[in-house]
């Protein structure tokens, strides 16, 4: 099959620039939106009587069959393929002759690929037999969920420089990662709608001159909405940037998942056990059991974010309209689908297998955690926070220097520091009565974290959670 805009050009192209130009080595798992689209496309150019029913028909039937070739690994590309457009119309011209040449009539490539990518890429987002990327990230917070349930009441130390900070519910943590990838969800809804808007019947960037339904084309196509603008729809990768903007953001947080549980299923650590389903072992030294399924979420993170930042480059300072740099859109975004198409899943296996040891969460914890709780005693006995605080620093130094712990202070040992300390100074010093303390909305004692679960648990069945205050 000759080029098609080889019309013009007296010379062959020159095989390296072959090479350079064609997309067809990534671009070719485009076909099925690409053949969704080519379908709906046809039946607009019949509606606009451009196209007989029957030449309409025949085409769709075409195209059928060039689809069930992909589906059937029988499609044989060729080196006059340069993108999957050429590939599919030259077939389509093989099957059923030179009525596949009125299929393009009014449409341009910078069209039909800008809709092509926006399919796809809503395809991937809510695909419902693969779970799609919005079912794949509700899957692992369903997994967090089931093990914040599972260890509701497990305390743990609480970290903040890395440093031990407060004593909290395991569960609590666990489930501030639910609330991230919770904003995620949102983002991937919001995003979504402006993923769905066609911006096919823009032609190549002056609109189409055959007077189709661009507007009865999207609904065929299952699109939200139409570009309002031809020369902004053939060059509107936005899309795509705020989808590798909200892969990024995303795999930062899978990254921090990771972390912390790389921190915890250390010997050092000890709180949680890794499946041997998900970890792997040392080529030399046989007791090794490493965390590889968390250190390589960690280390995609500068992956994905690096597809966002060179797809940035690539539309920086391009003129108006469509431009060949626009072809460099495509590799990192299946590069973002297909890591997070994999990771999650396995993040959501790594959750869902997590053997959690409380003892040892237990036992990490420390009497200078609680040190907060001596500062809210004072207030409440009416001392100045800023003051409590001071005075409660003199009682750690204390404690720091005679190598104890707070409950080892004697109460004669308190009073010294401030009178304010009385007889029932050390029925502070406990841990669970300081994570039952914290009971208000969003705190880490067992009734505040059981809200928080059951709130999980209706967003996940798509109730609407009332977090106003105000109530119904």
């Amino acid at each position: 099959m000759t080029k098609l805009w080889g019309g013009r050009f007296t010379k062959a192209t020159d095989d390296l620039l072959e090479q350079f130009n064609a997309s067809i080595g990534f671009d070719q798992r485009l076909y099925a939106v690409d053949i969704t689209g080519s379908i709906a496309y046809a039946q607009a150019l019949a509606d606009a009587g451009v196209l007989t029913p029957t030449e309409a028909a025949t085409l769709e039937e075409g195209l059928r069959a060039v689809r069930a070739e992909f589906e059937a690994g029988t499609f044989e590309f060729q080196p006059t393929d340069e993108d999957i457009h050429t590939a599919v119309e030259r077939r389509l011209m093989a099957l059923v002759g030179p009525v596949a040449g009125k299929l393009h009539t009014g449409r341009s490539r910078n069209d039909q690929v800008a809709t092509d990518v926006r399919l796809y890429l809503l395809d991937r987002i809510l695909n419902e037999e693969e779970g799609g990327l919005r079912g794949r990230l509700r899957a692992l917070q369903a997994a967090l969920i089931q093990q914040a349930e599972a260890y509701l009441d497990v305390m743990m130390p609480g970290y903040t420089h890395l440093q031990p900070a407060q004593p909290i519910l395991f569960s609590h943590w666990m489930m501030a990662f639910f609330w991230m990838f919770q904003r995620d969800v949102e983002r991937l809804d919001q995003l979504t709608h402006r993923v769905g808007v066609l911006p096919l019947g823009s032609g190549a960037l002056a609109g189409n001159a055959f007077g189709i339904d661009r507007f009865a084309l999207a609904r065929r196509l299952g699109f939200e909405g139409v570009s309002s603008n031809s020369i902004d729809a053939v060059s509107d990768r936005d899309f795509i940037i705020e989808f590798l903007f909200w892969a990024s953001l995303l795999q930062i947080h899978l990254s921090r998942l990771a972390e912390d549980l790389i921190l915890y299923a250390s010997a050092e650590f000890g709180f949680v056990t890794l499946d041997d389903a998900f970890s792997t072992g040392s080529s030399i030294m046989p007791q090794k059991k490493n965390p590889d399924p968390l250190e390589l979420a960690r280390g995609k993170t500068g992956r994905i974010v690096g597809d966002l930042v060179g797809l940035l480059m690539v539309l920086k300072g391009l003129p108006t309209a469509y431009d060949k740099d626009l072809q460099e859109d495509k590799e990192p975004l299946f590069d973002a689908i297909d890591t997070l198409e994999l990771e999650l899943p396995v993040l959501t296996g790594v959750i869902s297998t997590l053997t959690v040891h409380p003892e040892r969460m237990e036992a990490s914890l420390r009497d200078e955690m609680l040190a907060t709780d001596l500062a809210d005693y004072l207030v409440r006995q009416g001392v100045p926070f800023r003051e409590s605080h001071r005075l409660v620093g003199e009682v750690v130094r204390l404690a720091m220097e005679r190598g104890c712990g707070l409950k080892d202070l004697s109460v004669d040992d308190y009073r010294a520091v401030s009178p304010a300390f009385g007889s029932d100074v050390h029925q502070v010093l406990d841990f669970r009565r300081s994570v039952e303390q914290r009971a208000t909305y969003g705190g880490t004692a067992p009734a505040a974290v059981r809200a928080q679960i059951d709130e999980a648990k209706a967003i996940l069945q798509g109730e609407q959670v009332d977090t106003s205050g105000d109530g119904p």
